[in-house]
């Protein structure tokens, strides 16, 4: 099989094939990303060579989802458009399928036919992360694949009062990785609608005694490369009581990544979940 190169999936479908929309789930510590690469395992490689056994098509077909997502980052509620040749089984059939031969690395929750102009990336209109931190002297084996372990104590109401800096639209050059051969100069403007910590108090939390999860959640319109690991990595320096609301104002203002706190861990990030109008 090869990559076809006369239709780009961000193109409509063509007429003689079906676009699909694909919500999945996935461990990102099985993979390099999510982006294809040669010679290294991506979630996007894996699902392009399910999808074509499974629709037989003697391609691998294009497809895009509404956010890339690094090596080791999680996700439960990416999106995905695909066009396929015509399949003898419906959504719950597809997903079927692809779940046969990826699970429970990559997980099809839902698949569902759809006009040939939707765009899994452009038609959406605000994406949620979520990041998980264990906030204790120990580790948890069954929390660190997926949390960020810190042992110092952290001020989860300094942490609070910071994270509400970031509301509303603002340019993270700060807080973004940018793509190599791009002007410094150029804004990188998102608008953040929803950041918020809280405390997970669920039962298997609340049975272990010392401890907390701590979540991180935020939704935007978009995000840039690295803007939420690099500012729960700002906001645990605070919750440390290395800074400040008024800090990470600084900082946002700055524009510049220079003196910026390291990103958190990739394995603590998950992709929650994709809107569309």
């Amino acid at each position: 099989m090869h990559p076809p190169e006369a239709v780009s999936p961000e193109d409509p479908a063509p007429a003689h094939l079906q676009r699909w929309r694909l919500v999945i789930a996935y461990d990102g510590a099985a993979f390099r990303g999510f982006a294809d690469q040669p010679e290294v395992p991506t979630v996007a490689g894996a699902l392009r060579l399910a999808l074509a056994r499974s629709s037989r098509m003697s391609e691998l077909p294009g497809l895009t989802c509404a956010g890339r997502t690094d090596a080791g980052v999680h996700a439960r509620g990416q999106v995905i458009h695909v066009d396929l040749a015509p399949v003898p089984f419906d959504g719950v059939g597809l997903a079927r399928a692809i779940n046969r031969q990826l699970a429970p690395s990559i997980v099809v929750i839902s698949a569902e036919e759809v006009p040939g102009d939707f765009d899994a990336r452009r038609s959406a209109t605000a994406r949620s992360y979520r990041y998980l931190v264990w906030n204790a002297p120990a580790p948890d084996p069954l929390f660190n694949p997926l949390s960020w372990h810190i042992r110092d104590p952290l001020d989860l109401r300094a942490m609070s009062a910071a994270t509400d800096v970031l509301l509303g639209t603002h340019d993270f050059r700060s807080f973004c990785r940018r793509k190599p051969g791009t002007d410094p100069a150029e804004p990188i403007v998102r608008r953040v609608t929803r950041a918020k910590w809280s405390v997970d108090q669920g039962p298997e939390v609340s049975d272990i005694g010392q401890g907390r999860l701590l979540r991180f959640d935020i939704e935007a319109s978009a995000f840039c490369h690295q803007m939420v690991r690099s500012l729960v990595g700002s906001l645990v320096e605070v919750g440390r009581g290395q800074g400040n609301a008024a800090t990470l104002l600084d900082r946002l203002r700055a524009n510049t990544r220079h003196r910026a706190a390291d990103p958190a861990p990739a394995r603590g990030l998950c992709l929650i979940a994709v809107k569309y109008a």
